[in-house]
C-alpha cells in the first residue's frame, strides 16, 4: 500500500432549497391562503475517523467533495428535504489545515468512529407561508435558499503512536521494528531504505503498544531537508521516543548529538519527550569498542543505554520490558491528571 501524509481538497456544503409560493386550493374554499412550505437545508460537509485507515492516498484520486442541495420546499406547507451529508473518512491523527497559510488547524481527528462537522449547509428559503400578516394575508413571495460554504483545505496525517523511532538513515530503526513486532518494513544494507513512516504493533498479554518508525532524519531535516519536517511531524504525538544509535558508525555521539539538534531545533515539544537510548548492531564491534561507545554515550545523555542487536536479538527482551513499563508509567501519570483536573 502506498503511503501519503498530506492531500489539497476541496470542499463544498450544499445550497438550501428554495421556499415555494403556493395557495390551498379545494373545492368550497374560496380562500384558501397560502401555504408555500419552506425550502430544506443544504447538506452538510463532515468528517469521520477510521481506524481501517492509514494513509491519504485515496484523497490523490479525488480532491472535490459536494454534498447536496436541500430540495425545494412545495405546496401543502411541505418542507424540502435536507440535502444529504458528504461523510469523509480520514485516517485517526488527521489534521485538516487552512490552505490560506498551511499552517492554522481548523480540525483535528484523534478518535476512531468521532465525527465532526466542517461545513455546514446553506439554510433553506420561507415559503410564502412564513409572511403572512394580519396585514398581507396573500403574500406571493419566498426566499431562494443560502449558498453553501466552500473551501480548499489541506489534510494532514500525524500518525498516534506510542513510541517513536528516531535515528539517522540505516541506523537498524526497520530490523528493530520487524524483529519485536508485526510489521514488514522493507529492509536493507544502505540508507534510505525507509521512504515512508511504518508502524508496528506490540503486544503482551493485555497491553498494546504501537510503535512508528519514520524514516532516518540528516542534518537541517528541522528545516525540511529530505522532507525532514514532515517525518518529524509524525511523531509529535508519541509518549515516547526510541533513539537508536548506529555502534558500527564512525563517531556514534556525534551521531546522538545531531538527532538531538535536529528535534530541539524543531522545537513542539520533541526535545522535552521521554527518550530510551539504544545502542543498535552491537554484533559488529568488539566489546571494548561498545564499552567506550557507551561511556561516552551515558556520559554526555547522563541516561543509561539499552545495547541491542537485531540480527543476534540482543537486549530485545530488555527493550520490550522498558518499552511496556514507560508507556504504562505515562499513561498512569495522565489518568492521575485527569482524575485531579476540575473545571
Amino acid at each position: 500500500m502506498q503511503f501519503l501524509d498530506q492531500a489539497k481538497i476541496y470542499l463544498q456544503s450544499g445550497k438550501g432549497g428554495n421556499g415555494c409560493v403556493s395557495f390551498r386550493r379545494e373545492k368550497y374554499v374560496e380562500f384558501g391562503g397560502p401555504d408555500g412550505g419552506a425550502g430544506g437545508k443544504g447538506g452538510d460537509i463532515i468528517f469521520e475517523g477510521c481506524s481501517s485507515l492509514n494513509t491519504l492516498i485515496d484523497f490523490r484520486y479525488k480532491q472535490h467533495f459536494k454534498a447536496k442541495k436541500g430540495t425545494d420546499g412545495s405546496g401543502k406547507n411541505c418542507n424540502g428535504a435536507k440535502g444529504q451529508d458528504i461523510i469523509i473518512k480520514v485516517p485517526i491523527g488527521t489534521q485538516i489545515i487552512s490552505d490560506s497559510d498551511k499552517e492554522t488547524i481548523l480540525l483535528d481527528i484523534t478518535e476512531n468512529g468521532e465525527r465532526k462537522l466542517f461545513l455546514q449547509g446553506g439554510n433553506g428559503g420561507f415559503g410564502n407561508t412564513h409572511f403572512k400578516n394580519s396585514k398581507e394575508q396573500a403574500p406571493r413571495r419566498s426566499n431562494p435558499g443560502l449558498e453553501g460554504e466552500e473551501i480548499w483545505v489541506w489534510l494532514r496525517l500525524k500518525i498516534l503512536a506510542d513510541v517513536g523511532l528516531l535515528g539517522l538513515p540505516n541506523a537498524g530503526k526497520s530490523s528493530l521494528l520487524s524483529v519485536i513486532t508485526n510489521a514488514k518494513p522493507k529492509i536493507g544494507n544502505y540508507p534510505y531504505t525507509t521512504l515512508t513512516p511504518q508502524l508496528g504493533i506490540l503486544r503482551n498479554y493485555d497491553q498494546e503498544i504501537i510503535l512508528a518508525d519514520i524514516p532516518g532524519l540528516i542534518n537541517d531535516a528541522h528545516k525540511g531537508v529530505g522532507i525532514g519536517t514532515r517525518f518529524l511531524g509524525h511523531i509529535e504525538r508519541c509518549k515516547i521516543l526510541l533513539h537508536l544509535i548506529d555502534a558500527k558508525s564512525k563517531d556514534p555521539l556525534k551521531n546522538y548529538k545531531d538527532i538531538i539538534k535536529e528535534i530541539t531545533k524543531y522545537g513542539k515539544g520533541l526535545e522535552k519527550k521521554k527518550q530510551i537510548l539504544i545502542i543498535s548492531k552491537a554484533d559488529l564491534v568488539s566489546q571494548e569498542e561498545l564499552q567506550v561507545i557507551i561511556k561516552k554515550i551515558e556520559g554526555y545523555s547522563k541516561s543509561s543505554v539499552i545495547v541491542s542487536s537485531s540480527i543476534n536479538k540482543i537486549g530485545l527482551n530488555e527493550l520490550i520490558d522498558t518499552l511496556f513499563a514507560r508507556v504504562d508509567e505515562l499513561n498512569n501519570e495522565k489518568k492521575v491528571k485527569e482524575k485531579t483536573w476540575s473545571p
